[in-house]
């Protein structure tokens, strides 16, 4: 066992859970059921899968571990997507929980600035939603909601 190489590991870890953790507060602190836990969550899975995918040896193929996250949060994604009637919820939350995905896997490769960057631009996303104005910037005055078929909800 490298314990050097161990420790970098818990390294990347604890930093995916931050910068994971970080975007599912802005979602927590909104009163979203994904929060803290499931963004962390989300972004710790997926760096262990990365640390996990860097050490495999042998002839097994290290990508085919990354592109399994990118599906497996695609279904969960698709799990937190709900149609009523003319409006559609869950599309940000599974838009924002597998970009989290990708802050995860950026950690887990050592990509901290990456991690750090994209956690950041999510988290503004996020954020920009309830900035005074944002209403203004997003519908069309000239079409009410619902009369061209299903709209997105704003989480």
């Amino acid at each position: 066992m490298d314990w050097g190489l161990e420790l970098q590991m818990a390294v990347r870890v604890v930093a995916a859970a931050g910068l994971g953790g970080f975007v599912g507060w802005e979602r927590h602190w909104h009163g979203r059921e994904a929060g803290i836990r499931t963004y962390a969550a989300v972004a710790v899975g997926a760096c262990v899968y990365a640390l996990i995918s860097t050490h495999v040896t042998g002839g097994n193929n290290p990508h085919v571990i990354p592109a399994g996250v990118v599906t497996g949060i695609g279904f969960l994604g698709a799990g937190v997507i709900v149609r009523e009637k003319q409006n559609i919820a869950g599309l940000t939350t599974a838009a924002t929980l597998w970009a989290t995905a990708s802050v995860g896997l950026a950690v887990g490769y050592g990509m901290y600035m990456l991690g750090t960057l994209v956690s950041l631009i999510v988290f503004g996303l996020l954020a920009a939603h309830h900035l005074p104005g944002w209403d203004r910037l997003t519908c069309n005055p000239a079409t009410p909601s619902g009369e061209n078929g299903p709209t997105a909800r704003g989480e």
